[in-house]
Parts: C-alpha cells; structure tokens; sequence
C-alpha cells in the first residue's frame, strides 16, 4: 500500500514537473522568432552589441512586435547573437590562418625540393671530382669537363631592335625563373630571419656567386597585378632609389618590354650615387604566374647620354625580378630575387663592406619590397588603425617624404640645383648652397615667404668603433639636450640672423629642453616609427614674455631595437607648424648609421680607414686607442659609418652669416655625438670616461674603492663578496654587480652622478643622460615618502633601509624593487662625504 502510494506521488511529481518545463518553454526560451523580430534586433545589435536591461525594455516599448517577447528573452537573444559573432569571427580567423599555413607549407616543400635538388647536384659534382682525381692517366686536353660545366656564351645579337631586344628577354625571365625557384644561386639562410607561420616570410642570401643576390618568398593577401604595380613603383618602397624612368615601352612574346633608367641616392657623403640602364620584361606564364623581371643592358649607346647621369656610377642588374602566383583562396604568394653587382671598386676601401654584402642587399631591398606590400595589405583591408586621425597613406607619404628630402641633401644633385661652397676638400664639413630648391615641394607654394634665398645644407660623414648603431640612435631620439642646440633649429636660423622673422611663431626664444614624443604610426613589425616631437620653449620678447614658443618636429626612426633586421639606423626630423596640413613643408635634417660589417681580425683595414675618413681621428681614444696599439679585442671590428646632414633655410642677404653658422652647429652635433659615442661603447668601462662623465667626482678606481668601503663600514659587510678585491677588479665587479647601483650627488636638488650596468639598465639610460636625472623623479609618491622620512636618519648613522617600492624609467617604465639600501659614500683621507649610493636589490619591470 505505501510502495502504491509512493509510485503514485512520483507519477505526480513527474507530471507537475512535465507542466513545469511546458511552462517554461511556454515563457519563451525557445521562442521561434519572426523575421520582423529579428530584423528589428539585428538594428539594435549592430547599434549596441550588449544593451542593458534598461534598453531592453525601452525596445520592447518602442517595437510592438516585440511587444509579446520578455526581456529575459530578448537577453538570451543578444547573447546568443553576440556568440554566434564571436564563432563567425574565430571561424574567419582560422580559416585564415589555416590559407597561410597551406601556403607556407607549399613554399617550404618548394624550398625542401630545391634543397633536395641542390644536394643531389652537390654529391653527383663531388662524384665526378673523385673520378677526375683518380683519373691521373686521361688526356689533358679533354674537353668533356669544361664542356659540362661551362655557361653558354651569349650570342651576338642587336640590341636596338625589337627581335633582340626579346632575346634579351627570354634569356632573362629563364635566369631569372633559375634563381627564384631552382638551384642557379647558392642560396643560404639570411641570419636573423627564420622561417615560420609568424614570419613575413622565407629570406636567404648567396652564398658565393658573382655579385651579390638575395632571395625572399611569402604570402601576400593581394592580387598579383596589383602586387606588381606595387613593386614596379620602386621610390615607394625603395628608400635609396631617386628615380624609375621608363624609356620605352613595346609588346613582347605575350608581354611587355621596357627600357628603363634608375637612379639611387649615395647613403652617406662618402660614395657616389649610382644608377641602372636595364631592360625590364613583364609576362605571365602558363600557370597563371605573374613574372616582372630585370636584367642591365650593356653596349655602345644603351643607356641616357653621359650628361645626364655625370653624378652617377653605372652599376649592373644581373637577372633579377618578382613571381607573382595567385593562391586558392585570395591572395598571391610572391618570389623576389635581386641580383646585384654595385661596382664596389668606385667607392673607398673602408666602405666596400656595404657593396659587397648580400645581407645588407636583401635588407635594403628585398626584405623591404616583401615587408612593404605586407604593409599595404593590411592597410587595405583594414588592419592598420591609427589613432591621429590621419590615413595610413598619409603617414607613409609623411615618411617618404623625410627620406627623400634627406638623401637629396646628403647627395647634393647638381640638377636639383645644389652647389659646393668650400670645394678645397681640406673642410670636414661639406657645406651646400640650393638657391633654386622649391622649399614646399607641395601643391601650396605659399607655405613660405617668397623672399627666401634656398637652403644650405651642412653634412659630414665619420666612422664609428665600438657603437652599436641602434643605442646609438635610442640616445640620440631619447636625449636631444646632449647634443642638440634648441636655439639654432632649421627654421629659426634664418630668422636669428636676418633680425626678422618671417615664419609664425618663430621670434627669439629660450627652449628648456624639455622633449614630449607624440607617436603617430608604426610599420607593421615596428621596424620604423613616425612621431611629433614637441619642445617646449618661451619667448625672449617683453611684449609676449608668457606665450608659448614650442617647436614641433615631424621625426622618423628606424633600427632602434639591437635584435631587428634592418640596412640601418635612421633619425631624421623636419620642423612642422602646430597643425600641419596633409601637405606640410618639409626641410629634413638628421642622423644616418650604416654598419659595415668588416671580416674578423681585419685590423690593417680598420687602421687604414682611419686614415681615410676626415673625422675619425678625433675617436680614437679609450679601447680604440688601445686596439690600434695592437690589442686585438673581438669588439675592434665593430665599426659602423654615421652620416650627418642639416639643412637651414636662409634669406639670400645673410647666406654668409647662416653658412658660418651652419658649419659651427654641425661641427658641436660632431663633438657632442663623440663624446656619446665613447661613453656607450660597450668595450668595457673605461676609467678616463668615468672621469668625465662626472665633473668633480674622483677617479673611477678611487670612486669604486670609496663606494665599496664606505659600505663596509656602515654596512658591516662586503658589497662585493670578497675582500681581495683591488684596482681594476674592484671597479669591474661594482660595475656587473646584479643589483643596480647608483649615487647622487649633495646638492640641493640631488642628481645621479654614477651607476654601474643594472642601475643604467634599471633607469634605461647610459652614463651621460644619467647627470640630468634628479633623485625624486625615479621613486613614485610613496618612495620619495619613505626616502624624505629617512634622509634624516641617513645622514645622522650613515646609513638607511628603504622597503620594497616602485621606480621609474626614463622611458616612463616601472621598476618594482624588493629592498633598497642607501649609504654615505666617505671620501677616503678626509672622511667627507662625497654622495649618496643606493642599490636596489631584486628589481624587475613591472
């Protein structure tokens, strides 16, 4: 009876259960919508994506067919919409990355076969080369080998007609077609550059073939007629390259046929520019493929008249170009060979390094083509957003623009209407005088006053040991007090001079030095960056004493990251109004490091290209002084060429005054980048250095022994783990203590005059910047709180623990710390105290 009953109640719960979930299902979580209803909430979803309770009930009011659905459902709607985007989204994106997977797969089974293909030609020579050896008793005038290995000789043929011209052609797209996909070049991994989902793409560099060649293969999402009209527009893409110039142009065998003349800028004071007479075929091949190739013409008569190219050295194209193959899917992966002989016999021995390497060959060029169109792809389909305003298109023209008007002025063309002033070659300074030079370059030759008389220009180039050319140019941007003169920038010279002032807001002014870096856009792997540098000034004036002076400057800078793949490092910058139009006046000036990348242990050319550059005498000092000694350190052969070059526009009634000017500035921008230059030498510390990087404080050895034993007595321990440390070892342990250790000077306002590697690295700065660094900027509000509350016990024992606390970078980075332990640093003898050394212990960024 009771088992009946329990079975009946069950069936009772069951059944309110069943009514239960009809009930719910009646209340609508299932709800089968209209097509009104969901189009009225798809309006709303593409408004607001997530609405809040509120607005949904203000829908439900407002739309009277959705007046039936609660606003529980219509949560569930949005939410289930907001989860079928986010699907639809990761859907795209895999199947993206799953097209570039593919693709890149094909090209590295591609490369595998040609690997395969190379190595089987490898052990068939090395088989024949055996059986030549033991062959001792064959004839020696047996042609076979030379037969089997001998290139054909290129037959005669007339190269101003139409049926020679297409000879040259199709033995150029098969030369061509031999090094993009075949085994024609020794091809080996560009170091730095490994291949991978990630990567831009495959990059390799000959390894011994006449010339020198570079190879790139990636996936672009572009079709490839577009592609090849990218890469034919060389300027764009090619910073070096002044001028394409298409001569003519024909039909070919299912192509065209031009005759083109390029011109590229010299890149530093020291070479001369060069250029190209090559005949360029385009064609597409049976699979659809899309070839652009190249190669030089050579014979009397090819090329325009000598006139015209006097300030260029001809240089050869060997069979080079671009294959285009579309990808199932959209998209097109592309194959670029350049091939190069640049005639490094017309430039001086020290700068041959840069026309004999393939590596620099596919940074400049090739490396920059693959990484260009990449650039525009994600342009054009929307994934380069940048937050000024301002189109992308815009930004890069921005960026070409500081280039081209830089390489004009380090490359002084004759036809651009620059002249040589002091022409006896004893000057370390070129300076250059363009009376013609339209100083708009724009579409609104108002942007200056008529009465202007050109631009000078003032450049040098020098070479560098022991730099690394990216820290160099980190200081450079980071730093611009430690060289730059705020008074004589390249608009207000002019002005100065003359006694009037002719640009807005360009009157006598007192600049703090004060900089504020305003980023604008980036490339897409950063390897260059666009930005507004604004300096804070105030006028001199007495009727404008309290309006605002500051100078802002357009800048680019490239090759800052040590790690990054690039033919150099680059600061250039141009004066700009406030507000500077689309087509703003620019007048570029700036540095340009170019390493050289010498062979080991070549220490006779390095001495000798000392005695070939006018600058480099006044750099030999510390390590470098001590290597041209004969100390053959691993470090001597790091040597790079830094190129200078500053333009002033002038009123042709003062050209004397801003010429004499001009030459003073540039030779202290020489002085001051020397001085930087040894001090961030990673040669090692140099005791002469410490000396004077810090005015008034004592040798560096002393300093070292003074900080470490006035630890010993305050402390009780060693700061150093060892007590038999002395001279030379003591400095260098201080100096790679893992702790960042800094001292202060006892001035009124406390700044730093010494820290060893980790407190360098701590603040991110080098021993020069670290002087205009004052104690109570690094710590945050509670860490100049817990350091003001102790400076009295500090300088009543001698000593202090400070608690764990956060820090700041130059770069406006944060350091965490776990203790800090601050000393008085007693000078020995006298037993005054010198300053106050801090070591923070265990600090990390944030």
């Amino acid at each position: 009876m009771d088992m009946a009953m329990a079975v009946n109640q069950n069936r009772e719960s069951n059944s309110s259960g069943g009514s239960s979930i009809d009930k719910h299902l009646d209340s609508g979580k299932y709800v089968r919508y209209t097509a009104e209803q969901v189009e009225a909430l798809e309006r709303v979803y593409v408004e607001c994506p997530k609405p809040s309770s509120m607005r949904r009930q203000q829908l439900i009011r407002e739309c009277p067919i959705l007046s039936n659905i609660e606003p529980k459902q219509i949560k569930v709607w949005f939410q289930n919409r907001r989860c079928r985007e986010k699907q639809r989204k990761e859907s795209s994106r895999l199947q993206a990355v799953n097209r570039k997977l593919s693709a890149m797969n094909k090209l590295l089974l591609e490369e595998n076969g040609r690997l395969q293909k190379q190595v089987s030609e490898l052990v068939y020579e090395n088989g024949y080369m055996k059986q030549q050896l033991h062959a001792t008793s064959a004839p020696t005038n047996d042609a076979t080998c030379d037969s089997a290995i001998a290139t054909p000789q290129r037959s005669m043929r007339d190269a101003n007609s139409p049926a020679g011209f297409q000879l040259i052609a199709d033995e150029t797209l098969t030369e061509f077609l031999s090094k993009a996909t075949g085994t024609a070049v020794d091809w080996v991994q560009m170091p730095g550059m490994k291949p991978g989902p990630d990567s831009a793409g495959i990059f390799a560099i000959s390894q011994s073939c006449s010339g020198v060649a570079a190879r790139a293969c990636g996936l672009v999402s572009l079709e490839p007629t577009k592609i090849a009209e990218i890469l034919k527009d060389r300027p764009s893409w090619f910073r070096e390259c002044r001028s394409v110039e298409v001569f003519t142009s024909f039909p070919g065998n299912g192509g065209t046929i031009e005759l083109v003349y390029t011109q590229t800028y010299a890149p530093t004071t020291l070479a001369p520019a060069q250029d190209f007479w090559t005949l360029r075929y385009t064609t597409s091949l049976d699979n659809g493929s899309l070839v652009v190739c190249e190669k030089s013409l050579s014979g009397s008569g090819a090329g325009p008249n000598a006139a015209t190219a006097a300030q260029f050295a001809r240089a050869e194209v060997l069979s080079s170009g671009y294959l285009i193959r579309p990808c199932e899917g959209g998209g097109s992966i592309i194959h670029i060979v350049d091939h190069l002989n640049l005639q490094a016999w017309t430039v001086p021995e020290v700068l041959r390094p840069l026309y004999e390497s393939s590596k620099l060959v596919a940074q400049k060029m090739t490396v920059a083509a693959l990484r260009y169109i990449r650039q525009i792809a994600q342009e054009t389909s929307g994934e380069v957003v940048y937050g000024s305003g301002r189109q992308p298109a815009v930004l890069r023209t921005f960026s070409q623009r500081l280039s081209r008007g830089f390489n004009t002025a380090v490359n002084g063309f004759n036809d651009d209407g620059w002249s040589v002033l002091n022409c006896d070659g004893a000057e370390d300074v070129i300076i250059t005088v363009n009376s013609t030079k339209n100083l708009s370059g724009t579409s609104n030759p108002s942007s200056f006053p008529p009465f202007l008389g050109g631009v000078l220009c003032a450049k040098a180039s020098m070479l560098l040991q022991n730099v690394p050319p990216a820290v160099l140019i980190r200081f450079l941007r980071e730093h611009r007090s430690e060289w730059a003169d705020f008074n004589v920038d390249a608009y207000s010279a002019a002005s100065l001079k003359a006694g009037s002032y002719p640009y807005p807001g360009m009157r006598p002014t007192r600049f703090t030095g004060n900089q504020t870096m305003m980023p604008l856009g980036y490339t897409i792997e950063h390897e260059e960056m666009l930005e507004v540098i604004r300096l804070e000034g105030h006028s001199l004036a007495q009727e404008d004493a309290f309006a605002s002076r500051d100078i802002h400057l357009l800048q680019i800078c490239s090759g800052i990251d040590e790690n990054s793949v690039g033919p150099c490092s680059e600061l250039i910058f141009a004066p700009i109004d406030e507000m500077f139009p689309d087509d703003a006046p620019l007048v570029p000036c700036g540095f340009r490091i170019i390493p050289l990348d010498p062979k080991p242990g070549d220490i006779k050319n390095a001495t000798a290209a000392h005695r070939t550059l006018d600058l480099t005498s006044g750099l030999e000092v510390g390590p470098a002084a001590n290597h041209a000694a004969g100390d053959a350190s691993p470090c001597f052969n790091s040597r790079s060429v830094l190129t200078i070059a500053f333009q002033f526009p002038f009123d042709s009634s003062v050209q004397d005054n801003v010429a004499m000017m001009a030459l003073q500035y540039v030779r202290s921008v020489i002085s001051s980048v020397q001085r930087i230059s040894t001090a961030i030498s990673p040669s090692g510390i140099n005791p002469t250095v410490c000396a004077k990087l810090a005015p008034g404080s004592p040798e560096a050895l002393t300093f070292a022994h003074w900080i470490c034993q006035s630890y010993r007595y305050y402390m009780g321990t060693e700061l150093l783990r060892s007590d038999t440390l002395v001279g030379d070892s003591e400095l260098k342990h201080l100096w790679q203590h893992q702790d960042a250790i800094l001292c202060c000077s006892l001035k009124s306002q406390p700044v730093f005059i010494f820290g060893n590697q980790a407190g360098l690295d701590m603040l991110e700065t080098t021993l020069v910047a670290l002087q205009d660094i004052t104690l109570d900027k690094i710590f945050d509000e509670s860490g100049r709180k817990a350091l003001f509350g102790d400076f009295a016990k500090l300088m009543e024992q001698g000593f202090a623990y400070l608690p764990a606390g956060i820090c700041m970078s130059t770069m406006g980075r944060h350091v965490s710390y776990e203790q800090a332990i601050a000393w008085k640093v007693l000078a020995d003898g006298d037993s005054s105290v010198h300053c106050i050394a801090f070591c923070f212990m265990n600090w990390s960024f944030v």
